[in-house]
Order: structure tokens, then sequence, then C-alpha cells
């Protein structure tokens, strides 16, 4: 007896367990399969006799049920036209077009070409807007700006590390006994690489001193330039050349960038963080422990900012799933200075707190 006769005759022996107990699902548990197998078997059986309980041999490429290429063109390039579209509707539209292919199917071609979710299908069409310079309507920037906030403004684009930095402040809340608690956050716009200081004041010191101690000397162990800043236009980044933080800038000849007038929300990337930074650190912190000082709020946002830029995947087409730090080796390898060594995330070291402080 060949193997498939073995297997032919097992699949025979269960449906006929299930009609000497009277009962599908007993004989389905006995023989641990499932009841849409016990069916499969059975109208197999009814149909083809034993040679239907044999395997079935494999499909190949050539077969006339295989789905042609223009179609799963069609299927692509429709629900990348229009990614909020699910499957019945994306495959009633083709129906209308002459095109027969039912949902299921539509699906299965969307999943191959990782297009399974509405979010992916939104990165599918902002890539292909970078790449191919197609004009969006306004709907479909509406969706995307939904899905990734760093895609209002393509002013803030960047080519490497260190080429835009983001920068902002944002109140944390009030602490019993210290007063006004405000983060003054700097985010790498190419692969959102971030960096965090705690004060108690918004004043330009402040906004300088997270620059001073943590971004600088970040980027100058990499031996990556730092080129420009984009700010909003608070009074803790603008004023007159002696102000603290344009002058800061200028004897780093770090160029200042701006965002619109009335419009901070165009400083994309930082909006991003703060959210996220909110969702995941400040509210569950909050939730479970009492701080007394900012230095213990510093601590615990110092070990969560190492998750952020080292452990955390990232989504959106800059990131693609890779960590903050992944991009930032990918450039040095791709530069090829491999002599440099990755230093540790801002905040790994205790005594640093206390020289931020006094910043």
């Amino acid at each position: 007896m060949t193997a498939d006769e073995k297997i032919a005759h097992q699949r025979l022996s269960v449906l006929q367990l299930a009609e000497v107990l009277g009962n599908v699902s007993e004989a389905c548990r006995q023989r641990d399969i499932s009841r849409t197998q016990f069916y499969e078997y059975k109208r197999r059986f009814q149909t083809h006799g034993m040679a239907g309980l044999k395997d079935l041999p494999p499909i190949h490429k050539s077969h006339p049920f295989t789905t042609p290429a223009e179609t799963v063109e069609k299927v692509v390039n429709l629900s990348i036209e229009h990614p909020t579209w699910g499957c019945n509707r994306l495959s009633d539209h083709l129906k209308l077009e002459g095109v027969s292919i039912s949902s299921p199917t539509v699906q299965d071609i969307l999943i191959r070409n990782d297009m399974g979710s509405r979010y992916e299908r939104l990165m599918k069409l902002e890539e292909r807007a970078l790449g191919q310079k197609i004009e969006l309507t306004a709907q479909q920037v509406a969706q995307i700006e939904k899905a990734n906030p760093a895609f209002k403004e393509r002013h803030v684009e960047s080519s490497h590390p260190g080429e835009l930095l983001s920068q902002d402040t944002f109140y944390v809340g009030t602490l019993k006994g210290v007063g006004r608690v405000y983060l003054h956050t700097v985010v790498d716009t190419f692969g959102s690489y971030a960096f965090g200081f705690l004060h108690t004041s918004k004043q330009p010191e402040a906004a300088v001193a997270v620059l001073h101690n943590d971004v600088l000397p970040f980027y100058e162990r990499l031996a990556i330039p730092v080129e420009k800043v984009l700010t909003d236009n608070g009074r803790e980044f603008c004023g007159t050349d002696s102000h603290p933080y344009e002058l800061y800038l200028q004897l780093n000849e770090i160029q200042h960038k701006r965002t619109k007038v009335a419009h901070p929300q165009t400083n994309g990337f930082v909006e991003r963080f703060h959210r996220t930074v909110l969702d995941e650190f400040f509210r569950l912190a909050f939730r479970t422990k009492f701080y007394e000082t900012v230095e213990a709020l510093q601590t615990d946002l110092d070990a969560w900012l190492v998750e952020y830029n080292t452990q955390r995947p990232h989504q959106g087409y800059r990131n693609r799933g890779k960590r903050p730090m992944d991009v930032i080796q990918d450039y040095l390898q791709q530069r090829g200075d491999l002599s440099v060594n990755t230093p540790d995330p801002p905040g790994g070291d205790p005594g640093i707190i206390n020289e931020r402080r006094e910043g």
C-alpha cells in the first residue's frame, strides 16, 4: 500500500467512526481534526470515492486558476490609490471594470505585497509619492497625515543623521513642592533618535542645556556634524543675536530654522514624539509612582529613552521597523566609518543629572 493510499484509508476511517458514533464532533476530537476538514473529506469522498481522499497534487504556477500578473498589478495599484478601501469594495470596483476577482483573492494579493493593513497601504502610497513624485489628492494627503503626522511638512526631510534636528518644549505637569515641569525635546528627523531634558522653566538656558549636555556630545562621538535645528517661534528659541539660544547656535555654527508663524504643528517630528512619550511614559509613570524631585523623574525618563532609541521598533517609511540607533548604525556603515564606536544613549551616566541641573 502506497503512502497516498494509507492517508486515504485514515481519512475514510474518520468518516466511518463518525457514522458509528453518530457524532461528528466526537469523531473529530478523537482523530484530532477540525469539523471543516471532516466535511471536506466527506465531500471529496462522495464526489470522487477513495481517490478523492488522497492528497491533491501541488498547483503549478501556470495553473489556469492562478491570478494573472496584470490582475495582480491592477489590485495593487487600485489599493494604493484608495488605501482605505477594504477587499470587498476593491473586488466590486474591479468587477465594474470587467475584472472578476473574489475578495479573499484580493486580500491574499495585498498580504503578499505587504499591504494587508490600512496603515501598510498608506505607507505604500507615501513611498510612491516620494519616489515617483506623483501628485496626491487632498483626501490622500489627509489620510496619510492621520497615519503619519511627520508627513505634514516636507521641509523637514533630511538625508543623514544630524542634518536637521527638531526641537520643542512640552509642558509635563506640576510636581508638589517643585512647581511646573517642562520637557525640552530634540528629535533627529532622519531616524527619530530622541533626547529629553526636564526642567522647571522654559528659559533659553534650559533649551541650550539639552543641546550642550546631551545632543552635541552624542554626535561629536559619532563624528557627525549637527547642521540645522528646527524650532517654533517661542521665546526660549528666538530673539536678537544676543539671545542665549541664538548665540549658542551661532557659536557652534548651527543653522536655526523656524516653523511658519502661527503653525507650530509644522514641527511634526517632535509633535509625534511628544504624543508617544505622553502615552507610553508620563501617564504610566505618574499613575504608578510619586515623584518628589525632577531628578527622580529624569532618571526614569532616561531609562525610557534608552528603550525608545535602542530597543523599540519604529514604523513609517524612514525606519520601516528599525530602531533609531539601527538607522544611525546603518548610516555609519554606508559612510564606511566603522572606526567610530556608537556611544551609549544619553542618560546612561547617573552623574549627568547634576550637570544638567547646573546648566
